[in-house]
């Protein structure tokens, strides 16, 4: 064997773990973990979100209770 292949050899071997890594080996590797993080995110974005549009809804209607009261 000459050099240039025992070099090819051990970068896909560093190679086949940095992907062992980033993939997983049956478990979550680290973009399952990303993708998880992302899904949280998104749900806590979606919660914040009906939390906002229930609060604008709830101000529009003490606004109009406010201007009602004044007319009268």
């Amino acid at each position: 064997m000459t050099d240039f292949e025992s070099r090819v050899l051990a970068d896909l071997a560093v190679l086949k773990n940095q992907m062992t890594v980033l993939v997983g080996d049956g478990n979550s590797g680290r973009i399952g973990s990303l993708e998880e993080r992302v899904a949280q995110h998104e749900q806590r974005f979606q919660n914040v979100r009906g939390v906002a549009i229930t609060f604008g809804a709830l101000l529009t209607l003490v606004q109009f209770l406010i201007d009602f009261l004044r007319r009268r």
